[in-house]
């Protein structure tokens, strides 16, 4: 797989005046061929949600969805009887499976920002499924999905990380595996494979990269903070 870098700025836009939302592939009623998603990964939408505001009760199915709060806090209720209140550093795993109906509001009176995630499950008809975690973020990787922290219905890995003024992250990439690299905020820079020149990032890029192509991040002088996907 190529490298494939996704610039913040060319992401498709969504502007209402409750919501600021960033697609970074295709989403809705924005759609391009050469923008479906990268392998299982099929959606990352930034969203800024306005108090008192958000999506009302809708339908999903067949779709792993992951929700990281960024900042602020949003309501959740669904179908299955869940009715939370997710916070920053927290994250939810909703499994559509057969079918399930939730709504996602913010009742605060100040706006929340996440990223929310789809994938593909391994197959389809699954049961639906909730859960939803609170994470402490440092300087390092720390699992959001995966063995040892929240399980979806595909074998994919998803880390955080908040590294410092010019600390430098490698990778915990298994062999052979496709990868996403995600960032919230801040800035930095990709180390690429032998005989490319480094990839600046800032907030809201992307960087899609297969087996061996991405060796290691440096952080901007401000700090970044980054989302890690390994897709299988």
């Amino acid at each position: 797989m190529p490298l494939l870098f996704r610039p913040a700025a060319e992401r498709f836009h969504t502007q209402r005046d409750w919501l600021d939302s960033w697609h970074t592939f295709s989403f809705a009623g924005h759609h391009d061929p050469g923008w479906m998603g990268f392998g299982p990964l099929r959606v990352i939408n930034d969203d800024t949600i306005a108090p008192g505001q958000g999506f009302g009760m809708h339908p999903h199915r067949d779709m792993e969805i992951i929700t990281v709060m960024v900042e602020g806090e949003l309501s959740h209720r669904d179908s299955m009887g869940h009715a939370e209140v997710l916070a920053a550093g927290e994250v939810q795993a909703m499994g559509a499976g057969t079918g399930v109906v939730h709504s996602e509001i913010n009742q605060s009176e100040r706006s929340c920002r996440l990223l929310q995630i789809w994938i593909e499950p391994s197959s389809a008809g699954g049961p639906p499924t909730y859960a939803q975690q609170a994470f402490s973020i440092g300087s390092s990787w720390t699992p959001l999905v995966g063995p040892g922290a929240l399980a979806i219905q595909r074998p994919v890995r998803l880390w955080r990380a908040q590294p410092g003024a010019a600390e430098t992250l490698r990778l915990p990439m298994a062999a052979a595996q496709l990868g996403w690299l995600q960032v919230i905020n801040g800035t930095g820079m990709v180390r690429v494979g032998p005989g490319r020149e480094p990839i600046a990032l800032q907030r809201g890029d992307g960087f899609g990269f297969g087996d061996g192509d991405l060796e290691l991040f440096e952080a901007g002088p401000q700090g970044a903070d980054l989302l890690l996907f390994e897709l299988a």
